[in-house]
């Protein structure tokens, strides 16, 4: 799940002057405001409501979830052909669209296929162990992501120095968080299948605490500096989704069980700020955007690129419900396996993590710097 959006590599006169991607209320919540209202609550819900509210967190999170990591897939292959060709991308985007796009869904399809060919749950669930690890790259490089992004629409830019400093704290707060789930050798369950941890020394585990809390020390002093240069500015929606992506999602994730519920649904949202407003800028650059659709009663929606917006929303939720329920539920069916030792629920197991390492590389290509996409259609 990594949004490496790299809107620190365009430079300011790029940035058109446009405050939000939806407004400061929506932007706040949408971005991860909402992880600082929704998590104290959770912590007052009595214990006879849980169930219920562990239930509706379930299906929000579903329902969030699905077009979040479809929206990646559309969006990338969309004109793959041309991606693949290099018409219009350079030569190292070229590749690594071609990399993410061919290459790692074939590998990811041939390590399954043997494990489940040979009935090999260790090595299985150790892909569980790989998928915590890419999702909590993608968290912090997303919560970045969204920084950058708000830096530029507000034209409050941080300088390259400040940059190194808010990645290298994500990325010890991220290596914080996984050595944190493994700091011994623990066997648990997904999806019926064991997965396994590791025992890292406790010695790495205090460094990776020493280095988490004095890069975060340093993004602290960075951003009070930044705030006095900028004559008491900041672009605060980001820095919330910054401090939100990092240590609400990740390092303090298991503080209660229905806030590791919540996380993906906030996450997803966040996710899903951008991509609409991408969207929405692509749709409108259309010959006809601003037409009215045919019939008329479909006017009441607005000019023709909202209507072709929702059809991307709507296709996204089509999409996740194939890829996350239609899908493994036919190859459960038509493909025979080892169901004493695999279990019943094998290629739920094989598609969720197929598809939330798959979306990490998806989004580490799409939302980069240099993809002209991004550069056009993202701060329009």
């Amino acid at each position: 799940m990594a949004l490496h959006l790299s809107a620190d590599g365009l430079a300011p006169a790029a940035a058109k002057p446009q405050k939000y991607l939806f407004g400061p209320v929506a932007d706040f919540l949408m971005l991860g405001g909402s992880a600082f209202l929704i998590l104290p609550v959770l912590f007052l819900v009595p214990l006879q409501y849980e169930g219920p509210v562990a239930a509706t967190m379930v299906v929000v999170a579903y329902l969030v979830n699905y077009p979040h990591f479809a929206h990646s897939y559309q969006i990338f292959y969309r004109n793959f052909g041309r991606k693949v060709a290099g018409d219009g991308y350079d030569r190292s985007l070229q590749i690594r669209y071609i990399f993410a796009g061919i290459a790692v869904p074939l590998i990811m399809v041939g390590f399954f296929a043997y494990g489940a060919a040979t009935a090999d749950t260790r090595l299985l669930g150790y892909a569980t162990n790989a998928m915590f690890f890419f999702v909590g790259w993608h968290y912090v490089k997303q919560g970045y992501g969204m920084l950058m992004v708000d830096a530029v629409l507000k034209r409050k830019f941080f300088d390259d120095r400040d940059k190194k400093v808010l990645l290298f704290n994500s990325y010890a707060v991220w290596i914080l968080a996984w050595l944190q789930t493994n700091t011994a050798v623990t066997q648990g369950k997904y999806y019926g299948l064991d997965y396994y941890t590791f025992a890292a020394p406790a010695w790495i585990a205090d460094i990776a605490l020493l280095s988490a809390t004095a890069s975060t020390a340093a993004a602290v002093l960075m951003l009070v500096n930044r705030w006095r240069r900028n004559g008491g500015a900041l672009p605060y929606n980001g820095i919330v989704a910054y401090v939100a992506s990092l240590y609400l999602w990740i390092l303090i994730a298991r503080i209660n069980p229905l806030w590791l519920l919540v996380v993906p649904a906030l996450h997803s949202l966040q996710y899903l700020a951008v991509v609409w407003r991408y969207q929405t800028n692509v749709e409108r650059d259309g010959h006809d955007a601003a037409r009215y659709p045919e019939p008329k009663i479909l006017s009441f929606l607005g000019p023709l690129y909202r209507l072709r917006v929702l059809g991307f929303i709507v296709g996204g939720g089509a999409l996740g419900y194939l890829g996350f329920w239609l899908i493994p539920f036919v190859l459960t069916a038509l493909i025979p396996y080892d169901r004493q030792v695999l279990g019943s629920s094998l290629f739920f197991f094989i598609v969720l993590i197929f598809i939330n390492v798959h979306h990490y590389f998806l989004d580490n290509v799409m939302w980069r710097r240099g993809n002209p996409e991004v550069s056009k259609y993202l701060f329009r």
